[in-house]
């Protein structure tokens, strides 16, 4: 594909089939070239928010066509919500993940793992956001900082307020120009106050929490990137319910080191951590060196993800197979009727 045939462009936002991408000048409405749409395999292969996309411009800037994704550096995914087993693309080309858990009843030790396993496997650094400091005192916020630690020591934490403003200027202060970053977190836990408090004005609605049990309620609908004063961008994602991952063994190897570890010591090669004899990682949980819940966490992203990727795979079997019979009885008829 000769390059200097098209322009360079990032896509800002995606609707459906439908995309807004930027050319240094504008936001322009695009649409896929419909090669990309035949060619496709999986919702991989089309472009998601932070994509940087090969495009030709018509009518003064104000109509595009997207031929091509260019390589992305990161790519930011999960499973579909239900039982569909696919991939959904969340961002793309992402530098810094903001984590974002509120230290009211969301605070959830075992949800945030799933999330650092989906960024750490994306080659995505994560940082932890602590919305709603202004809710609990001094030692609550540490004894929250050090449970997070407990589990990964070197991870940046930064508790912030979005009523008190407490805390922004620090997460200001890690914003580089240039660079993108992205706000994952279940509803209800800040992520659009805060974006509006970067911008420095309410540009984007708002929801409140149920006061019964503190669930949010989706205020972002779809995913956007968003240029700041700063020159930093950050993309705001819809709240997640829902996490299911697959295809994660780096991300779940970098998040539960220490088991990883562990399971050198174990007697056999093939030990699953299960029930088996000599197993290193059951005698430390069984001391204490390991938390129960940490080590059930584990064991149960690992099957997930072995179910849904072997699922996926089969699935990706079966769908090649059925376009291999369509080719073979359109081969046949097109034979009949020549003859």
């Amino acid at each position: 594909m000769d390059l200097n045939k098209f322009d360079i462009a990032r896509v800002m936002a995606v609707h459906k089939d439908s995309y807004i991408i930027n050319n240094g000048k504008n936001d322009v409405f695009a649409e896929l070239i419909g090669k990309m749409v035949f060619s496709a395999d999986s919702s991989i292969d089309y472009p998601a928010v932070g994509d940087w996309v090969l495009a030709t411009f018509f009518d003064k800037n104000t109509f595009s066509i997207i031929h091509n994704i260019l390589p992305r550096k990161s790519l930011l995914k999960r499973k579909t919500p239900g039982k569909k087993i696919a991939f959904q693309l969340i961002a793309a080309n992402i530098d810094v993940a903001f984590i974002v858990q509120s230290m009211d009843a969301d605070f959830n030790l075992r949800r945030l793992e799933r999330y650092l396993v989906m960024v750490k496997e994306s080659n995505i650094k994560p940082v932890v956001l602590l919305s709603k400091s202004d809710l609990i005192d001094a030692e609550g916020i540490a004894n929250r900082v050090a449970e997070i630690h407990g589990i990964m020591p070197l991870l940046d934490v930064k508790p912030f307020s979005n009523e008190n403003e407490s805390g922004l200027n620090k997460i200001k202060a890690l914003l580089v120009p240039g660079q993108t970053y992205c706000l994952l977190g279940s509803s209800g836990v800040g992520k659009t106050t805060l974006l509006n408090n970067l911008i420095g004005e309410s540009v984007f609605t708002t929801k409140t929490v149920r006061e019964k049990d503190s669930k949010g309620r989706h205020a972002t609908t779809s995913r956007q990137l968003i240029t700041l004063d700063c020159k930093a961008m950050v993309i705001d994602t819809p709240g997640m319910r829902e996490l299911g991952n697959f295809s994660v063994e780096i991300g779940i190897d970098e998040i539960f080191s220490e088991i990883i570890e562990l399971s050198k010591q174990c007697q056999f090669n093939d030990c699953n951590h299960a029930n088996e004899k000599g197993c290193a990682v059951i005698e430390a949980v069984k001391k204490g060196q390991v938390s129960e819940k940490r080590y059930q966490n584990y064991i149960k992203m690992k099957k997930e993800s072995a179910y849904y990727e072997m699922s996926y795979l089969e699935k990706k079997q079966k769908d090649k197979q059925f376009g291999k019979l369509c080719k073979t009885v359109m081969k046949h008829k097109r034979n009949r009727e020549n003859k």
